[in-house]
């Protein structure tokens, strides 16, 4: 089980930062999308943006997995949306563990 608040603030993504973490044999990263710091931009000049999730089979880090491995999915850049995506990191744990 993740917990939710694992996955930080949504103003985290905002610093071009990921988020990676694992769930039992699952590993996954949560990043805006596309990858850049605008936490100083006026949100009119910031351009259109998601949160993307990604799940992968580990042990491997994000870097190291064969990119033919990984799910992503794409939500809204919101809190919501990363409400979202933590919905979605737990039924795919649920999956992985299920195997």
């Amino acid at each position: 089980m993740i917990d939710e608040y694992e996955l930080l603030h949504i103003g985290h993504y905002e610093y071009g930062e990921a988020f990676y973490g694992s769930c039992g044999t699952m590993r996954y990263r949560v990043a805006r999308e596309p990858l850049k710091n605008v936490r100083y931009t006026p949100v009119d000049k910031r351009g259109p943006a998601t949160l993307r999730a990604t799940v992968w089979p580990g042990p491997l880090s994000y870097g190291a997995a064969d990119p033919a491995t990984m799910r992503d999915r794409d939500f809204d850049f919101s809190a919501e949306g990363l409400h979202e995506a933590w919905c979605w990191l737990e039924e795919e744990a649920g999956r992985a563990d299920r195997g």
